[in-house]
């Protein structure tokens, strides 16, 4: 069995279809149909179901891919260590983001890396928590960038912000002179409501419960500035990181602490155990160091 069967395999189970994966491994379709065909005749079973329009995988191919995945990413840690022994100011780092992290913190702290490791390459892809900790898992990146808190033993978290959350509110809102609000009073308010692909969702609605009342959601979103504009229309009240608050700037808004405290916390997570690679430990420490 040949490592390059195992990579064309993934390649066509993520895609679902022939022809889109060999047009990503820039091979015939062909001679990709060859190599499935060989695979399957050596492993004696039916990993792809063909079609005209999609290729499925069997059960069977699923136990192929977790394997495949595994054996592939062992090989690329392999690698990576044999490269860092001799080229201990280069190397690459895949990094996954959650999206609302990666528009507060990450421009101004990739920028500064970048400028103190020139030769460091840095690929970045957002993905939501739960996808993002899996790809972590999987070893498909390196490392993440993750909202606590992570029920996963095979994680390890290297925290790097702790704040809080802010309720958002109209000025002319009946609560908008109180320095504190306590959370249950708004248990009869309509809230608008960070999108359920955030983690920020559960961690928002998880604290709600707790304090004894389900928000009553007017409406969802994946754009946290189009969330406080439906704010400033007095259309509901949200709730959102502090560092989002800062970047508000609408005379229509007021900002409140809330109590009791609803915590923000992001870490770098890696997988538990796997080979990190010099450049992936550098950049987790300049992290750590630049949030300190």
């Amino acid at each position: 069995m040949d490592i390059r069967h195992l990579q064309y395999f993934l390649e066509v189970a993520r895609q679902k279809n022939m022809t889109k994966a060999a047009e990503t491994l820039h091979i015939s379709q062909p001679a990709l149909s060859k190599m499935i065909k060989n695979l399957e005749e050596e492993l004696g079973l039916t990993l792809i179901i063909r079609s005209n329009k999609a290729s499925e995988v069997t059960d069977a191919g699923q136990i192929v891919m977790d394997y495949a995945q595994r054996m592939i990413s062992l090989m690329e840690e392999m690698a990576t260590t044999l490269s860092d022994m001799t080229n201990l100011q280069r190397g690459s780092i895949h990094i996954g983001i959650p999206p609302i992290a990666g528009s507060l913190f990450f421009p101004k702290v990739i920028a500064e890396f970048h400028a103190t490791f020139p030769n460091i390459k840095i690929n970045i892809t957002e993905y939501p928590v739960p996808k993002l900790t899996k790809k972590v898992l999987d070893g498909e990146i390196d490392l993440g960038i993750a909202v606590l808190p992570i029920d996963e033993v095979e994680i390890l978290s290297y925290p790097i912000v702790s704040e809080k959350m802010k309720l958002i509110l109209h000025v002319d809102h009946k609560l908008s002179e109180n320095k504190v609000v306590k959370l249950n009073e708004l248990k009869d308010e309509e809230f608008i409501f960070i999108s359920e692909d955030f983690a920020l969702h559960d961690i928002i609605w998880n604290h709600c419960i707790q304090a004894g009342f389900q928000p009553r959601i007017l409406f969802k979103s994946t754009q946290w500035d189009f969330m406080t504009e439906m704010v400033a229309a007095h259309l509901g009240l949200t709730i959102l990181p502090e560092s989002l608050c800062y970047k508000i700037d609408n005379e229509l808004i007021k900002i409140l602490d809330l109590e009791p405290v609803i915590p923000w916390n992001l870490s770098v997570i890696t997988k538990k155990n796997k080979y990190i690679s010099n450049a992936a430990q550098t950049f987790i420490d300049f992290m750590i160091k630049e949030q300190k």
